[in-house]
């Protein structure tokens, strides 16, 4: 298994990603991401940097295992306080295609599940 390639790469992007999930909770949000930073922490080659991660209550609900991209994104939101603070309450879905674009789809958990 890769040692946490990707950790240090996104937790550059974390001001942005904050930034962003806040305004989340308005409109979906979307930002393009540099390839050349992902490509320099690892190659992934043919399996790609594309994933989808789906979070309740700060908690991951889709399985990530298979992407370390993935996980190391994980690790740097759960390593931030504003962040793990924002997750709260909240259903969020963080999708990075084929193209780089990250997006971030946030909305309120309801009290009657």
């Amino acid at each position: 298994m890769e040692e946490r390639q990707y950790l240090t790469t996104w937790k550059r992007y974390l001001p942005v990603i904050r930034l962003h999930l806040k305004k989340s909770l308005v409109s979906e949000q979307q930002f393009k991401l540099n390839i050349q930073d992902f490509e320099s922490a690892g190659d992934r080659g043919k399996s790609g940097y594309s994933f989808s991660i789906t979070m309740e209550n700060g908690r991951v609900i889709t399985n990530i295992s298979g992407s370390p991209v993935a996980r190391d994104l994980y690790e740097a939101l759960k390593s931030d306080e504003a962040i793990k603070a924002m997750l709260q309450d909240k259903s969020v879905k963080i999708t990075v295609g084929k193209s780089f674009m990250l997006s971030i789809k946030t909305s309120h958990i309801s009290a009657y599940k």
